[in-house]
């Protein structure tokens, strides 16, 4: 009986759930980042008083600093509308791996799923993974920006409530933050933020929040149907990269790396275009067998982008997003910036064991050359 309802319901519902999670126009996004990144560069002063920014400018060394960064975690209650908790054991050994191998951990915004559960709900279900991320804030190597899905972070009250008794005083949430690099006597920014900025129906809409708490979660617990943004509004979500790309195409020596839209991009390039160049060039210059292994990633994906009709070509490396920790198969995705080099990175199974594997990688000076 499940079963047919989820085929029954499954399209309406999905279909509700976007109309309600995203709407980004051009102007809105554009003024709302330029605030953000000019809030952090300059820091006002009232009376004397240093006011702080939104976020944070922090030096970075081209030849050693390493970062981690993961978004859109949407961290649940550990039920059917948790779209955590096939990621879980991908995200726990990724992060693993980065507290060993010296990397700071930046978690890009969403990382709970406060729109469908509370914040108790929450911790109690993934000690595991917060008391991981604890070790990074305990060694300096942690940053934590807020997204629309745990905007709750960003008010202190809540924030050392829930928050400080895992990760404790050193524990500060930004709205975005800022790597600061030196090349050839010029200063480029890498600039984070989650994304939703300008985004009218997730940057701190009630309505949205509350539909999704309301309608959209419970159906999903019946169901057992993701919700994942990904699979279900590639169009919107497509559109709304593309003016993230074109506020940082108009912005001097910038690199923008934002969530939000679960679809990972690399250098201004979605996943799915890299996987079909990928593709061509492979077949054309005979290898089969690479070709194959391709074809078959592409296939996976493009069923999770299904429906994919916008065609577009980002022709400057200014724009990466992280993708998600919170795909249907378990996979998670991320950007890796290690030294010179930046990458994009995913963590899947293969015979039930996590592996990392690099889809994409590029040094960074030869990016701020392009710029």
């Amino acid at each position: 009986m499940r079963r047919f309802f989820q085929w029954l319901f499954k399209k309406p519902v999905t279909w509700l759930a976007s109309k309600v999670s995203s709407s980004p126009h051009k102007k809105d996004v554009f003024s709302s980042l330029s605030r953000l990144h000019k809030s952090i560069v300059e820091r006002k002063t009232v009376l004397g008083i240093s006011v702080p920014s939104s976020g944070v400018v922090i030096p970075f060394d081209l030849n050693k600093d390493k970062y981690i960064v993961f978004s859109d975690q949407h961290k649940g209650a550990g039920d059917f509308a948790d779209d955590f908790r096939l990621c879980r054991n991908n995200y726990v050994t990724a992060l693993e791996y980065y507290l060993e191998e010296g990397y700071t951990l930046i978690n890009l915004g969403d990382a709970e799923e406060l729109w469908e559960n509370t914040p108790d709900e929450v911790i109690a279900k993934n000690e595991d993974s917060l008391q991981l991320e604890a070790k990074f804030i305990e060694q300096n190597r942690y940053y934590r920006v807020f997204g629309n899905h745990d905007l709750a972070w960003k008010f202190e009250l809540n924030s050392n409530k829930y928050l400080k008794p895992i990760f404790g005083e050193k524990l500060k949430i930004y709205e975005g933050l800022i790597l600061d690099a030196v090349y050839n006597n010029k200063n480029y920014s890498i600039f984070f933020a989650h994304g939703h900025q300008g985004d009218k129906r997730s940057d701190g809409n009630a309505f949205s929040m509350w539909v999704v708490s309301n309608i959209w979660t419970p159906i999903q617990r019946f169901l057992n149907v993701s919700i994942n943004t990904v699979a279900n509004s590639i169009e919107l979500v497509d559109k709304h990269n593309i003016i993230m790309y074109e506020w940082s195409l108009a912005e001097k020596n910038i690199l923008f790396i934002s969530g939000h839209t679960h679809k990972p991009v690399f250098a201004s390039m979605d996943h799915v275009d890299r996987l079909t160049k990928l593709f061509e060039k492979l077949k054309q210059a005979g290898e089969k067998d690479a070709a194959d292994l391709v074809d078959a990633e592409l296939t996976k994906r493009k069923k999770e982008y299904a429906g994919k009709k916008l065609t577009k070509t980002m022709v400057k490396p200014t724009y990466f997003n992280t993708g998600c920790c919170c795909f249907v198969d378990g996979d998670i995705t991320g950007i890796e910036i290690d030294g010179d080099s930046i990458r994009l990175i995913k963590w899947e199974e293969e015979e039930q064991m996590p592996v990392r594997k690099i889809l994409e990688q590029s040094q960074l000076t030869y990016i701020f050359d392009q710029l």
